[in-house]
């Protein structure tokens, strides 16, 4: 069986997927990595999203290998561009910036990547992507020269997830953007989920297990939390069990 395969089972069981973001940058040292990557192990947690808009120094590939080496669960590369693609993901979403009018997230990274990722055999996840204003400009607007969408703007929101899922994507990605100043409000997942057929992934804000559990409850078949774990994992936990919220 896949990766996504098993990722939707759980969702099934569970009621929605635990996912923890992984930035391998040079803000985050190894003891901090391996930190997270124990704790994730032990915690119920169903993947790491391995990834970022910006990298900082030359060591990716080798954090990523060392990541892989330590953990216990699947490793889906969330990319930021084709540089990030190597041998040691288990899966990744294959993403379109569906928001943005920038050709080159649209489609021309993609095109640059696809025959990188056949040569590799990696397990691809067909996602479209949709920043969400959060309050803040965040480094993947900078980066890619896109604006979010207002988050008030649930017709337009909703208008983008449907050309996703009418162009055959097998996901749509909500994201407020790392560090993001608010988190996707629940109304929005709410009106969104309920118009689609196929399952949303949400991130970008979410600090709190109260807010992970009113993002899964809401609507999102995925949630993903990175920031909230940069300082600590003592919560991972009561993050994954309020996520898991059919286990209650």
């Amino acid at each position: 069986m896949n990766v996504f395969s098993k990722l939707k089972n759980t969702v099934s069981e569970k009621g929605a997927c635990f996912i923890v973001l992984l930035d391998p940058d040079s803000k985050n040292n190894n003891g901090q990595i391996d930190d997270c990557i124990n704790s994730a192990n032990e915690n119920d947690v169903d993947a790491f999203f391995i990834g970022g808009s910006f990298m900082m120094d030359s060591s990716y590939h080798k954090r990523v290998k060392h990541i892989k080496s330590k953990s216990n669960i699947p490793l889906i590369l969330f990319p930021g561009g084709v540089n990030q693609i190597n041998e040691y993901f288990d899966a990744m979403l294959f993403m379109s910036l569906i928001s943005g009018r920038n050709t080159q997230y649209l489609i021309g990274e993609q095109v640059i990547a696809s025959p990188i990722v056949k040569d590799l055999n990696i397990e691809t996840i067909p996602t479209g992507y949709i920043l969400i204003d959060s309050g803040k400009s965040t480094t993947v607007e900078i980066i890619s020269g896109t604006k979010s969408i207002p988050s008030d703007r649930l017709d337009i929101v909703l208008s983008h997830a449907l050309a996703g899922q009418f162009l055959g994507m097998q996901l749509i990605y909500l994201e407020a953007g790392s560090g993001a100043g608010k988190r996707v409000q629940d109304d929005l997942i709410k009106y969104v989920s309920n118009e689609l057929s196929i399952d949303l992934i949400v991130g970008g804000g979410i600090s709190t297990p109260e807010d992970a559990n009113n993002v899964a409850v809401s609507g999102a078949s995925y949630v993903v939390v990175g920031s909230a774990f940069e300082s600590s994992t003592s919560q991972m936990n009561e993050f994954a069990s309020a996520i898991h919220y059919k286990n209650k």
